[in-house]
């Protein structure tokens, strides 16, 4: 079970990883692969976003915010299993 869990949260971040990666490229917003990357993420990413009051940051600090908070859940449910 601990490695299930330790696995999810490593793609989890590895997803955010792509995805802040891609913002530094130029790629197509409409591709069909990198528009799952961006909903999926999203869901992990916008909540954080709507707390933070950065909206004018000169850039975005919801990712670094995202892998602490995955790394807080994922010890929290390493101990309970």
């Amino acid at each position: 079970m601990k490695i299930i869990i330790i696995n999810v949260f490593q793609l989890i971040q590895i997803l955010i990883a792509v995805r802040v990666l891609l913002s530094w490229i130029p790629h197509d917003p409409y591709n069909q692969y990198i528009s799952a990357l961006n909903n999926f993420t999203d869901i992990i990413l916008r909540p954080i976003r709507d707390i933070l009051p950065l909206h004018n940051a000169p850039f975005d600090v919801s990712p670094i915010i995202a892998f602490f908070l995955i790394d807080i859940i994922r010890n929290i449910l390493l101990n309970l299993f």
